[in-house]
């Protein structure tokens, strides 16, 4: 037999219950205060159950009815500079947030909602409702609420999809110098969740001030806990990583304040993340407001035990016992914040026969549809745009991989805020292509190594970005890899500013290469130009020589919105004009160039298809106009310098080397057909590559995708089909 021995974890793991000790230390104040909070998030609560049978809440009520403990007890914990991001079910939190942010333990427990309070209420009843007095306009509904002002950073309605944003925001306050933790809060069934083990492991290595703040209600959604997890004490997971763990009676709002104040004790020494697990219960079912056992999935008796333990009659208990309030003052604070809801109710509904409704004008207006989704652009102010016909300064024969790198270095070196991050960027002598060369000896600490996690470090990008302080600009080292990280890129990152109501910006720059024709198969070589093209929120660039890539660089680090810059290995090596000594120039978002100008047919294209195409329309002597796109986003499609050109040639070839699927020239050739059909001698023709994704095999990957030969073969096709064959070789 083998020999064993134990082996111990490197963190502690405990479970926390409330002494008297505990009580004296929270003191009458705010013991007082946890039970005003308690009765107002109850009150609100009911108040949108009590909508939603109004049939005015359009979408899930996902109340944290039971659950008040948890929330209610570690925010008051909290300084006012701590943050608090939430799940699906994140009422309870987002209005305990509010409401620590307005009033302070002074407050009269029995006193009426003051004017700021109620306007907080409304306001977040009006956004559950969809309504555009709501925090984010009505957009984000029940599941997204974000009040940034009182540190309320955003719910979030992919389960453990937010939880890699508080990572970011506890990064970025940490690097600010500032002791403010961040709670990430979030329930038993996101504990499963890839991205949440991610977001946990980077917490762990980079020592951020992060509570991973688990509420364990038993349930996701129908599912016990049980059959989803063996070890169903969640708290175990820290551990597991290096964290300081702690688990505590959720429905004890006293002792959920004893294990936060724990936590926040490790996080404010700056010794990194901590996690609480609050064992707690939700009285409803998943959604609305019927009781879980009429769905067979719970029992009365269960129920009817955990009821037992209602937060607001425990805390109600221990303020009795000690004399701190009587029954008549508890009332009497029911009463208020019952008040407050009815008066919030009030504004937002009017009777409908039996019923109630919405007011007509409190609607969001259906023209404003798309407001938000990106920004205006306006931080461009008084940039200095300079195309290179137009350039001032001495320009040199540079490799595209340099100039990727010297630009960074430049950018980094004026502009402290910016940061990069990715697998391997700081060694190999600049990451796999060298795109970063030189950065980690200049800047060690902002070029950020991360462990294997797309997912993980893309979530934390988007936290850093969403916080507002830093400039995160991420490496994929291949695009097939966002598909790992695809609900941080797409339903995180790229819908956070319009879901939030428009008013949070996402400054984040994500690298990436195409790396068709290098070999590296179905799973490394993807385009991803169409993939993000088909998702809100993401401008997209795709600079094919060095000049260009400076300029829409130096656009996408100043840009407010995330962008996606495509470079591509074929281009890498590549030599063009470049910047000597000016590196501070800008091409604009949403500018495409004529690269060669014609009458013969128009050309689409971008990266390094760009240089194919000009390849071919020489080799065929046709007087093709070829048009650079640069930017590829819906938003910054350059309709004017495209639709000019076809008004000339009335012929138009869509250029791209990837694989038919998630093709980005299938977007691009509807909306040509939709905007310039009477303008087109001939139907809009694609080049592009096969149905599969490029294999290893080097003739089957050479028959995957497209190049000059086959742009050719299509310009021939066109021109003979429009009646003039005869310009091709001539």
């Amino acid at each position: 037999m083998p020999q064993t021995r134990p082996l111990q974890p490197m963190a502690e793991w405990v479970e926390v219950a409330a002494t008297g000790a505990d009580w004296d230390r929270i003191g009458r104040q705010r013991a007082l205060r946890i039970q005003r909070h308690l009765h107002f998030v109850r009150a609100f609560e009911e108040t949108v159950l009590e909508m939603d049978g109004h049939g005015l809440i359009h979408g899930p009520a996902h109340v944290s009815i039971g659950q008040e403990g948890g929330a209610v007890g570690s925010i008051a914990a909290l300084s006012g500079h701590d943050l608090v991001t939430g799940s699906h079910r994140g009422h309870h939190q987002f209005v305990a947030r509010a409401l620590a942010h307005l009033e302070g333990d002074r407050v009269e427990p029995a006193a009426p909602a003051a004017p700021q309070v109620q306007s907080v209420l409304r306001r977040a009843l009006a956004e559950i409702m969809g309504l555009r007095q709501g925090f984010c306009g009505g957009r984000g509904g029940s599941m997204h609420l974000r009040w940034a002002e009182a540190g309320a950073l955003g719910t979030n309605a992919i389960v453990g999809g937010g939880v890699a944003f508080a990572t970011g925001a506890a990064w970025s306050a940490k690097r600010s110098g500032s002791d403010a933790a961040v709670f990430a809060c979030f329930g038993d069934g996101a504990v499963n969740i890839g991205s949440v083990h991610e977001a946990m492991n980077l917490a762990a290595l980079w020592n951020l001030p992060v509570c991973f703040f688990i509420e364990n209600n038993g349930y996701a959604v129908a599912t016990s806990i049980a059959e989803a997890t063996r070890e169903t004490r969640l708290s175990s997971r820290g551990p597991a990583y290096g964290i300081p763990a702690f688990r505590v009676d959720g429905m004890d709002p006293v002792a959920v304040h004893a294990a936060t104040e724990a936590a926040l004790a490790i996080m404010r020494a700056g010794m990194g993340p901590a996690v609480v697990e609050a064992v707690l219960y939700r009285f409803f079912h998943h959604g609305g407001g019927i009781a879980g056992s009429a769905f067979g999935y719970r029992s009365r008796e269960e129920e009817a035990a955990w009821r037992a333990r209602d937060p607001l009659a425990l805390m109600r208990a221990g303020l009795e016992e000690r004399g701190w309030m009587d029954a008549e003052t508890d009332a009497a604070i029911a009463r208020q914040a019952r008040t407050a809801m009815a008066a919030a109710a009030e504004a937002l509904t009017e009777p409908d026969g039996n019923a109630r409704r919405a007011r007509p004008g409190l609607w969001p207006d259906p023209a404003e549809r798309d407001a938000g989704l990106r920004g205006d652009l306006s931080e461009f102010a008084g940039a200095r745009f300079v195309e290179a016909e137009a350039f001032a300064g001495p320009l040199a024969e540079m490799r595209y991989v340099d100039a990727a790198a010297d630009v960074m270095g430049r950018r980094m070196a004026t502009d402290a805020r910016i940061f990069c991050l990715g697998e391997d960027i700081h060694r190999l002598k600049g990451g796999t292509n060298g795109a970063t060369r030189g950065l980690a000896g200049r800047f060690p600490d902002r070029i950020l190594p991360t462990p294997i996690s797309e997912a993980g470090f893309c979530g934390f990008a988007g936290g850093v970005a969403m916080a507002g302080r830093f400039r995160p600009v991420v490496e994929l080292m291949y695009p097939d890899f966002a598909l790992v990280a695809a609900d941080q890129l797409f339903n995180q990152i790229g819908k956070a500013r319009q879901m939030f109501g428009g008013g949070a910006a996402m400054p984040l720059v994500l690298r990436t290469k195409i790396a068709i024709g290098s070999g590296y198969g179905a799973q490394h070589s993807m385009d991803p130009a169409g993939l993000f093209a088909q998702w809100p929120g993401w401008r997209i660039v795709a600079p094919s020589t060095p000049y260009d890539y400076v300029g829409l660089m130096n656009a996408a680090l100043a840009c407010e919105d995330p962008v996606l810059v495509i470079e591509h290995v074929a281009l890498y090596n590549m030599k063009g004009p470049g910047p000597v000594d000016d590196w501070d120039y800008m091409i604009p978002l949403g500018r495409a160039r004529v690269v060669r100008p014609g009458r013969a047919v128009t050309v689409l294209a971008y990266s390094a298809m760009v240089h194919e195409a000009l390849r071919a329309a020489a080799a065929l002597d046709l007087d093709a106009e070829v048009i650079d796109l640069r930017s590829l986003d819906r938003a910054g499609l350059d309709w004017e310098t495209i639709g000019t050109s076809i008004a000339r040639t009335n012929t138009v070839v869509v250029v791209e080397q990837g694989a038919l699927t998630v093709s980005y020239g299938a977007m691009l050739v509807d909306e040509i057909q939709r905007r310039f059909f009477d303008l087109l001698d001939h139907p809009v023709a694609r080049v592009h590559g096969g149905e599969s994704s490029p294999s290893v095999s080097k003739v089957l990957e050479r028959a995957a995708f497209a190049a000059q030969p086959e742009i050719e073969a299509r310009l021939r096709q066109v021109m003979v089909g429009t009646g003039r064959g005869r310009l091709v070789g001539r």
